[in-house]
């Protein structure tokens, strides 16, 4: 059997070695939203192990945007600064430079999930959303944003862009997922206004398309762009694949690339169906019926497990997030599991499979 996981994967002007792709997961490890030495060796590690793109944490356009106080940013030229060593050192590992942009609403202002503290603390600072519902009954509610201010999230997605570029970041991914600003504003569970940004679902892509065509607009041609969705909310009445597929295509006709399927975040009390793979099915709807490239989610954790999505054709890449902060090195034992004989660094060769 061909071993799809480890074929090249072309995006515009960008091959990736491989099929396996770092998921974005924060750290909480920055200081004045600069990477750390934490950073290049969390990240660096993931590279040099086999991965064929490494995909950066949420990482905020703006101090107000941030999910907590340890969170990236980038939204200025020293943040720039502090992420291009990282950025080259991956392309240096023969993994693509990635790194996912984010707001995130009323989902801010958060302290990283390892300090306790009480419940309904108020947030660190004031947080913003569509509509003024906060995010469950205990939390401070969030300040409806005005069409202005609207405006100025828009350009400060397409500064950041820039500033990912300067910094040598190869693939730029969009988050409209798990509850943050843009999905706020696609779910009609949070999106309570009634004005152009809210009601219809025509109204509801609007912030998220003018987003994408804005980061679009200062990203080069020949370099992908990839948005994360949450596929659905888990939720009646809310956000739902259906509404997924009409995303999924207006997306594509802005220039995006690759969709990015996970799912939920929105809501703290739904419930979510949580299995190995659980999430596929929506990679594997969205790249059919779109007829655009997928990367599949969730508790993928075995190498049969995600060569069998790239070769059924569910997916074109697989996202590994927690199994890959257990192990760093997942992509070399998939191969060495999978028959694949995989170049390994230099300096790691005395330690590899025979």
């Amino acid at each position: 059997m061909t071993r799809q996981l480890f074929s090249e994967l072309a995006l515009r002007g960008l091959k990736l070695r491989n099929r396996i792709f770092m998921s974005p997961m924060v750290q909480y490890s920055a200081e004045a939203g600069c990477a750390t030495s934490w950073h290049l060796v969390h990240y660096g590690a993931r590279a040099v192990g086999g991965a064929g793109l490494i995909i950066l944490e949420a990482t905020s356009v703006s101090n107000e945007g941030r999910i907590s106080g340890g969170d990236l940013e980038l939204h200025n030229q020293r943040q720039a600064a502090s992420l291009a060593p990282l950025a080259g050192f991956i392309r240096q590992n023969g993994a693509a430079a990635g790194i996912q942009l984010a707001h995130a609403g009323r989902k801010a202002g958060k302290r990283p999930p390892w300090v306790r503290i009480d419940q309904g603390e108020p947030p660190l600072w004031p947080t913003v959303a569509p509509s003024p519902q906060p995010f469950s009954s205990v939390d401070t509610p969030p300040h409806a944003l005005t069409n202005a201010e609207i405006e100025e999230i828009v350009i400060q997605f397409q500064n950041s862009a820039q500033l990912a570029l300067q910094a040598g970041f190869q693939v730029v991914e969009i988050h409209m997922a798990h509850g943050y600003l843009l999905h706020q504003f696609l779910s009609p569970l949070t999106n309570l206004r009634t004005d152009e940004f809210g009601g219809s679902l025509e109204n509801r892509l609007r912030l998220p398309l003018q987003v994408t065509r804005a980061v679009r607009a200062v990203w080069p041609d020949d370099l992908p762009l990839f948005v994360r969705i949450s596929a659905t909310d888990w939720t009646a009445g809310g956000w739902d694949l259906e509404q997924s597929l009409v995303l999924a295509a207006a997306l594509q006709g802005e220039g995006v690339d690759l969709i990015d399927c996970s799912s939920g975040g929105l809501l703290p009390a739904a419930e979510i169906p949580v299995e190995p793979g659980y999430q596929v099915p929506f990679a594997s709807s969205i790249r059919e019926q779109v007829s655009i490239p997928t990367a599949a989610v969730g508790l993928i954790t075995e190498p049969a497990q995600a060569d069998a999505i790239i070769n059924s054709g569910q997916a074109d890449a697989v996202c590994l997030g927690r199994q890959l902060l257990r192990e760093p090195y997942w992509p070399l034992r998939a191969a060495h599991q999978l028959g694949v004989n995989l170049d390994w660094p230099q300096p790691y060769r005395a330690g590899k499979w025979r």
